[in-house]
């Protein structure tokens, strides 16, 4: 048995490890609630529930690799991406019932960049550095599908708006909260979701049925395993992927009142800051694993969130958008978002083709976020 879940089975020595002091933040996790409820200043909340989200991502982490120590990366990656998206769907829901969907349409763009591009090059810079590793390897092939799924997505997302900018009105502006467009291409958008939610569901059966040895190797029990079940990894994953929701959505709401209040744009809120903020302990776990050399599973986390969202959660939130709502809500985006997106895909498609990683190509990958930030701040 490993040192760390004796030291877990000991009370207080568990603390005073490095696996087990995030979890001393636990109490500020109801201290947010509590100022969020008494509608404390938007900077001490924020503070507060960024430091609630360290005990969260810890958990998750931890969940997560335990989960892929007995089933494979892939669906470790997968349970971590889930249960890491699941609170940002919900949040989407309730911006689209208040008709912001621009704003939720760029939050997804956001997700995506952040995911592919943010998320991947921290991981390989850590990565890299630490341990002082010139390069990291990860399953070429399995990277590759998940990269192509995110192409498809990409075709997807243009096609609506190159017909919208032929047939329609045109694409719509960075700030507007939601534009009325013509029943064609709402009904080309509805249709084009389907499809997406089809292909997803065939690439989980792909990946955890019919090719679960490409994306599930069996690397036998980690020497940094705790031992836990997979049923109680899984439970320890939903609980922390509650808290990340409660967490995020007071993130959320605190980061938009400072932002606002030093005239940060409601795009660039949508696509960069909320973002960011909202799968912050998603984003933490692929770091994490990157350094203990874990890249297989930091690629699905990253590459299979930004397929998730894109092939499912964008797609889902577009069907439920013709119940929910003042109106449906198109798949089309505006022009610094396709740019984005397009760029972000391409370059990740490349950067994981090779099956091995270093850190300059994360800095790269950071590189291209930071470019892309800036353009949003003056759009």
């Amino acid at each position: 048995m490993a040192a760390a879940p004796q030291g877990f089975s000991r009370g207080w020595g568990f603390f005073r490890s490095p696996q087990g002091w995030p979890y001393l933040l636990v109490p500020l996790i109801p201290v947010a609630i509590a100022l969020e409820l008494v509608h404390a200043s938007a900077a001490l909340v924020f503070f507060a529930a960024a430091l609630g989200v360290i005990p969260t991502a810890a958990l998750m982490g931890r969940a997560t690799e335990e989960v892929a120590s007995k089933s494979g990366p892939g669906i470790g990656g997968l349970l971590n991406v889930t249960f890491g998206n699941a609170p940002e769907l919900i949040i989407a829901l309730f911006a689209l019932n208040a008709g912001l969907q621009e704003v939720v349409k760029a939050s997804l763009i956001g997700s995506i960049l952040g995911n592919v591009l943010l998320v991947l090059g921290a991981a390989m810079v850590a990565g890299g550095l630490t341990g002082g590793r010139k390069t990291q390897s990860f399953d070429r092939t399995a990277a590759s599908i998940q990269s192509l799924m995110l192409l498809l997505a990409v075709g997807a997302m243009v096609l609506p708006a190159v017909f919208e900018l032929v047939e329609g009105k045109g694409l719509p502006g960075v700030n507007q909260e939601r534009v009325a467009y013509d029943s064609t291409v709402e009904h080309l958008s509805l249709a084009v979701a389907a499809v997406l939610i089809v292909t997803y569901v065939l690439g989980l059966l792909f990946s955890l049925k019919t090719h679960r040895d490409l994306f599930n190797p069996d690397y036998g029990e980690h020497e940094d395993s705790w031992g836990w079940s997979v049923r109680r990894s899984v439970i320890a994953l939903a609980i922390a992927g509650v808290a990340v929701g409660v967490m995020s959505e007071i993130l959320v709401g605190s980061i938009e009142a400072a932002s606002e209040s030093v005239g940060l744009s409601p795009f660039f809120i949508g696509v960069i800051v909320v973002a960011i903020v909202g799968n912050a302990a998603e984003h933490w776990v692929a770091v994490l694993v990157a350094m203990k050399d874990k890249m297989d599973l930091s690629v699905n986390i990253a590459i299979g969130s930004s397929a998730q969202i894109a092939l499912f959660v964008t797609p889902v939130l577009v069907l439920t958008s013709f119940v929910l709502g003042p109106g449906p809500m198109p798949l089309v985006f505006n022009g610094f978002e396709l740019a984005g997106v397009i760029l972000a895909v391409m370059v990740a498609h490349q950067v994981t083709s090779e099956g091995e990683s270093n850190w300059f190509e994360g800095v790269q990958l950071l590189a291209l976020y930071t470019i892309l930030g800036i353009a949003f701040y003056f759009a």
